[in-house]
């Protein structure tokens, strides 16, 4: 790799960097080619030559931001071992997301979406990265449940997505009702689980049930 291009990435990266930040810290609304360069430490001119209009650098940084956060826990994800467990885990990851800013980023990302056209794909491709991680325990989870046969988990983990992303914003608004969103999610999690632990007789009636 030469000089030229290991310096290029760098570069790119702090914009990626600064544009997240500067969502976050500012909002859409001060978002510019000046306020994001300020904040990576570069020519703002570099903005335009790297990625040839804002909103482009926009989507690219809402892709950067996704990879980099799903990539922190896919370890964690992997190892689950229940249901209430995945809940835990993405209470923690809530948790994590929120006190780092990225509950408000996604907020900002949301809000721009309708007036910023390469923000909406941007932002639904980041939300794609989470689902696809989320079916892949559920998928593994539920097959040793009663209720595999009638779950399709790409469906569910779009469900549990759009639920956490609700709650994330819904948090902001009302905290203590957020809360209460999440222990019902809990309740959902122990039936399942007391379902994985009823014995062949009994879930071969739950399945003619269902």
């Amino acid at each position: 790799m030469s000089p030229e291009t290991a310096k290029a990435r760098e570069t790119k990266t702090k914009l990626l960097e600064g544009a997240l930040r500067t969502l976050t810290e500012q909002g859409i609304a001060k978002t510019s080619a000046r306020t994001v360069a300020a904040a990576a430490g570069v020519n703002q001119a570099l903005v335009f030559y790297h990625f040839g209009t804002v909103d482009e650098l926009l989507a690219a940084a809402c892709r950067y931001g996704a990879e980099q956060a799903v990539a922190r826990y896919r370890e964690r994800l992997a190892a689950v071992t229940s249901l209430s467990e995945l809940l835990a885990v993405g209470r923690e990851i809530h948790e994590h997301e929120r006190d780092g800013g990225h509950v408000a980023l996604l907020g900002q990302l949301l809000a721009g979406a309708p007036t910023h056209a390469a923000l909406g794909p941007a932002t639904a491709a980041g939300l794609r990265l989470w689902i696809a991680e989320i079916e892949q325990v559920l998928t593994r989870l539920l097959a040793a449940t009663p209720v595999a046969e009638f779950v399709d988990p790409a469906g569910l983990a779009r469900a549990v997505a759009a639920s956490f992303v609700g709650i994330e914003l819904y948090e902001g608004a009302d905290e203590e009702g957020a809360r209460a969103a999440l222990e019902a999610l809990d309740q959902l999690a122990a039936l399942v689980a007391a379902l994985e632990e009823l014995g062949p007789v009994a879930q071969r009636a739950v399945r003619h049930r269902l």
